[in-house]
């Protein structure tokens, strides 16, 4: 534990560290992550609530010390302090990453089942023009215009009996012709 000097000055073990780190020292970032790496640790796995993710967070922090070791200069204050905004900062732009990540993916999902869902439709569609003219109405009243087969049967002046047998096998064609969106991958998915 680094101790405060008097006066709100660095204590002089950081003011040396610091300077044998700017000279490249690799005894300097090996004490350095003797002394501070459960503190870094410790930090990140608070703000991010996973063991591997808060060992790639001290990675890239003790990294980042030993790539510009003059970003820890004398004004920056005692060393502990900067490390911990250090730390705080690899982890939330590593929160921030992961946030992007699954945005995209959840796009990536959505753009799959719409395309899906848009190509069933288009099937749907080319299958309906070919059937036969009396099948064909009897759906589109049903499906397009939102009428049971009781309202279809009036508008196309047939009984409801046969209304209803032509939409059955117009429901029978159609389901054989055009797979359900179901089926293929991601099926049952919550979205």
């Amino acid at each position: 534990m680094t101790a405060q000097a008097p006066n709100g000055t660095q204590p002089r073990w950081d003011h040396g560290l610091r300077g044998r780190l700017a000279r490249g020292e690799e005894s300097a970032l090996a004490e350095l992550y003797d002394r501070y790496a459960p503190l870094v640790h410790a930090l990140a796995h608070r703000f991010l609530a996973d063991e591997e993710d808060a060992g790639h967070v001290m990675t890239e922090v003790f990294a980042e010390l030993w790539q510009t070791p003059g970003a820890y200069g004398p004004g920056r204050g005692p060393l502990r302090p900067w490390l911990r905004e250090l730390t705080h900062r690899h982890a939330v732009r590593l929160l921030r990453e992961r946030a992007r990540a699954d945005v995209r993916e959840e796009f990536r999902a959505r753009t799959e089942e719409r395309l899906r869902a848009a190509e069933a439709a288009a099937r749907a569609d080319r299958v309906v023009t070919t059937l036969p003219a009396g099948l064909r109405a009897v759906l589109e009243l049903a499906y397009v215009r939102h009428r049971d087969y009781r309202e279809a049967a009036a508008e196309l002046g047939m009984s409801e009996e046969e209304a209803r047998r032509r939409l059955r096998l117009g429901l029978r064609l159609l389901s054989a012709a055009v797979p359900s969106t179901t089926a293929g991958p991601g099926a049952g998915s919550a979205s």
